[in-house]
């Protein structure tokens, strides 16, 4: 039987709700009638990165192994419309709609709702995820390019669909965010890893260290922070689950949002799955 790692405390007092899916744990709360859902990962290995071999594989995508030594939360969707504004009483976003991504927000800007947000409950412990915390969510123990596989279709993703992934044919290009969850999930419950908006992660942009395998964060510092997932705009290659780039922090642009997560706690070791409201 297949050993399971729950968290150490489920659900946490803060929760607003809660329970258990064929994904897994899930719980999340609520501001202003805005809910907001977190999925429990488990720890594990993975291969981060991308193999030479890989279609539009960058230098940047070197392979390596990576060990998440510890659970975490992470948020199903992306920051809405909707909640940014219940935290921060305004909406810098450029396609408006309460239930598509906030976007045009900043680093720097995301620090300060992670911020607020702590501070009016220090129990949720929020943070962005880091770049390794990203990426194993997004292959949700795939190793192709994409969660759902090698190939990649305007019917999985929000993406250029003139600028298609390999010899796929041109497709649909909306030419705007959409909104969130309007894709299936990942075979871990979480929503549009692959488009839409471009993801902030915590870490500073640089090389992999390579021989740090253990919960890697990147460098120490830099002038670029790193953003995972693609966007609406761009093509195809840029939507694989390895591709990266930097961007200074203080840019907002169109094409970028976030998610949360909530920084690894202590969890146990069970082998029979534990009760959740449903």
């Amino acid at each position: 039987m297949q050993t399971t790692i729950y968290p150490n405390v489920f659900p946490e007092h803060w929760a607003s709700d809660w329970g258990e899916d064929e994904y897994g744990l899930w719980m999340g709360f609520s501001i202003k009638n805005v809910q907001y859902n977190f999925r429990w990962i488990q720890p594990g290995h993975f291969l981060m990165g991308s193999p030479e071999t890989e279609c539009g594989r960058e230098i940047n995508e070197v392979q390596h192994d990576v060990l998440i030594s510890k659970g975490y939360w992470l948020a199903e969707n992306t920051v809405t419309q909707a909640l940014w504004k219940a935290v921060m009483g305004y909406n810098p976003s450029e396609f408006k709609g309460d239930r598509r991504p906030v976007e045009q927000v900043s680093w720097e800007d995301t620090q300060l709702f992670i911020n607020k947000l702590n501070q009016d409950n220090e129990a949720l412990q929020l943070c962005l995820p880091t770049e390794a915390q990203w990426e194993f969510a997004c292959r949700a123990n795939t190793e192709s390019p994409f969660s759902f596989g090698h190939q990649l279709q305007t019917s999985d993703a929000n993406f250029d669909g003139a600028q298609p992934y390999q010899e796929n044919p041109l497709s649909e290009s909306r030419k705007e965010v959409v909104n969130v969850k309007t894709f299936p999930a990942n075979p871990w419950g979480l929503y549009e890893m692959h488009g839409n908006v471009s993801e902030w992660c915590e870490d500073w942009y640089g090389d992999y260290y390579l021989d740090n395998k253990l919960d890697p964060k990147g460098k120490n510092q830099g002038s670029n922070r790193v953003l995972r997932g693609g966007a609406w705009f761009q093509g195809g290659r840029y939507l694989r689950a390895a591709s990266r780039i930097g961007t200074p922090p203080d840019n907002r642009l169109l094409n970028i949002g976030f998610r949360l997560a909530r920084k690894s706690l202590d969890e146990k070791t069970f082998i029979s799955v534990r009760t959740a409201r449903m």
